[in-house]
């Protein structure tokens, strides 16, 4: 009772003291105890005492880059956190991503749950099993190629667009300077051409995903329907009633929706429901529901469509089944076609509008990836070449692999569990349950790998005699079993667009001596990346 009186006696002043000295303590005591061994390894101060570092590091969108920084500054271990180390060496992939060393997904997926837990966010070893082996033959290198003719179409959708831009381009006509907006200027024709990769990206996954492109190509706009309400949307679900839609920009969604997983998800759990009350978080939580919506709504009007003889990666996701005979019921339908839409959109735009950039500005590179490809398709007549005809090409592999290498669309260390018994990385012993990850970005800037000129593009670089060492701290989809399952599809897709593409177009840079701005939530994403485009002569 005395205890209680002194602190209703208590002054405003007094408990602030307090509070601040519970908070200090919280942060201070686990630091002091050191259960997961590592205070002694190096890296910011205020990293070492609280999650709140990283989760301000990945906020301002440059978490990346921070980090290759401060690997420059310590070495290859910095502490990001007070219970999860970054490990910059390319002999730790194997280990913490690999297979067999027993590494777990740490509660960073849990940030990405949308509808239920999909391939990407199970963070349950059977349970991804499970679903990797449902998941994992769709996305073979046979099946993929069932694929091929909604990519080849979609992007003859995009070649009619570039087209009429070019013809009022040379004309010195100008369009509207908004979303995709243009002016003509120089026999070019000069915009920002990442809308444009991204309502590619869209319409294709929309049309393998979900029976039908979302139509961004046509119209030119980033939109997209969502249900409006995911509870009357599950609810309605085989009852036959109208689902009820509205239209959102998906692109930004999907952008809202990463940053703020990627910041959320670095804090701890138990503090998310509060800091997803504040105001700046407020537009990712709606764009969490969002997501969840577009997919329902899409899956719900695909599952309408019972006598479609359409094989895309939704009907072989129904047809699927478990090692039990059991297909997937449809709220996990939803979330893995959900898995698909944004793994298959997000990577595959933002790595296009890269490529085209380090093309754009290195022209020398340009010239002679379109030697190689005038030399090699000098017989082919369709505008969009088809993968066989590509997929061994040299120079347009080095090109492609350089990109991905400079730009490290996923560039963030991927955060692995230690799992019981512990785990030996690097030479340095780490017990259960301290987290690990891996940083690609900096990976594909390591020089002991790559060389002194690590940070240019040099698609030459593929040809000299470090290839093994390079493949081998390459992972621009990761490693191990958790590895990206749509790589095939990726892989095809890249190798078709700039094919196609540069073989159609050439492109200069309006700003040549302008880096690519970028801002990374999940995915290092370029912002812009204003070209001048002509229609070769070809």
């Amino acid at each position: 009772m005395a205890i209680v009186e002194l602190f209703a006696s208590l002054d405003l002043p007094s408990w602030a003291a307090i509070v601040l000295a519970a908070v200090v303590l919280v942060h201070l005591v686990p630091y002091v105890l050191d259960p997961h061994g590592i205070r002694a390894y190096p890296g910011p101060f205020w990293a070492k005492l609280t999650d709140l570092w990283l989760g301000k590091i990945a906020a301002d969108g440059h978490r990346s880059e921070r980090v290759h920084d401060l690997h420059k500054k310590y070495g290859p271990f910095v502490r990001l956190a007070p219970n999860h180390l970054s490990i910059s060496d390319p002999a730790a992939l194997a280990v913490v991503y690999g297979h067999g060393t027993g590494t777990l997904k740490s509660d960073f997926y849990d940030a990405f749950v949308s509808v239920q837990r999909g391939l990407f966010s199970t963070r349950s070893r059977p349970e991804h099993a499970r679903k990797r082996k449902i998941v994992a033959h769709i996305f073979s290198q046979k099946s993929v190629l069932e694929f091929e003719p909604h990519v080849r179409e979609n992007l003859s959708k995009l070649f009619r667009q570039w087209d009429m831009l070019c013809e009022g381009g040379a004309k010195g006509l100008s369009g509207n300077e908004g979303e995709g907006g243009w002016q003509g200027r120089e026999g070019r024709v000069w915009y920002d051409c990442l809308p444009w990769y991204n309502y590619l990206a869209f319409d294709i996954i929309g049309d393998l995903a979900f029976g039908a492109p979302f139509g961004m190509l046509t119209s030119g706009k980033d939109s997209a329907p969502t249900a409006v309400s995911q509870a009357d949307a599950m609810a309605a679900y085989g009852q036959g009633g109208t689902l009820k839609v509205k239209h959102v920009p998906a692109i930004q969604v999907i952008n809202d929706r990463g940053e703020y997983a990627a910041s959320v998800g670095v804090l701890p759990p138990h503090w998310r429901p509060f800091v997803k009350r504040l105001p700046w978080y407020n537009t990712g939580d709606k764009a969490v529901q969002n997501l969840a919506g577009m997919a329902i709504a899409a899956v719900a009007r695909r599952m309408e469509e019972s006598d479609s003889d359409r094989r895309d990666l939704l009907a072989k996701l129904r047809d699927a089944r478990d090692e039990d005979g059991n297909p997937m019921g449809r709220e996990e339908l939803t979330a893995e076609a959900l898995t698909q839409l944004i793994a298959g959109s997000d990577t595959t735009s933002n790595s296009s509008c890269a490529i085209t950039y380090y093309l754009a500005k290195h022209q020398r590179v340009q010239e002679k990836l379109q030697q190689e490809l005038d030399e090699a398709l000098a017989s082919e007549e369709d505008e969009v070449v088809p993968f066989e005809r590509v997929k061994h090409l040299p120079y347009l592999e080095a090109v492609v692999n350089e990109a991905l290498r400079i730009h490290s669309t996923a560039g963030v260390g991927l955060p692995r569990v230690v799992p019981a018994g512990g785990l030996e990385v690097c030479g340095k012993f780490f017990p259960e349950g301290t987290v690990l990850s891996v940083p690609g970005y900096t990976l594909h800037r390591d020089k002991a790998v790559w060389g002194d000129d690590a940070d240019e593009f040099r698609p030459e670089r593929w040809f000299g005699k470090d290839k093994a060492a390079m493949q081998r701290a390459f992972a621009p989809f990761s490693v191990g079993p958790r590895s990206c399952v749509g790589r095939n599809l990726a892989h095809l897709e890249l190798l078709t667009f700039v094919a196609s593409i540069f073989r159609r177009y050439s492109f200069v840079l309006e700003n040549p001596d302008e880096p690519l701005p970028t801002n990374e939530g999940f995915l290092r994403k370029p912002l812009k990346c204003n070209v001048g485009m002509q229609r070769r002569n070809v």
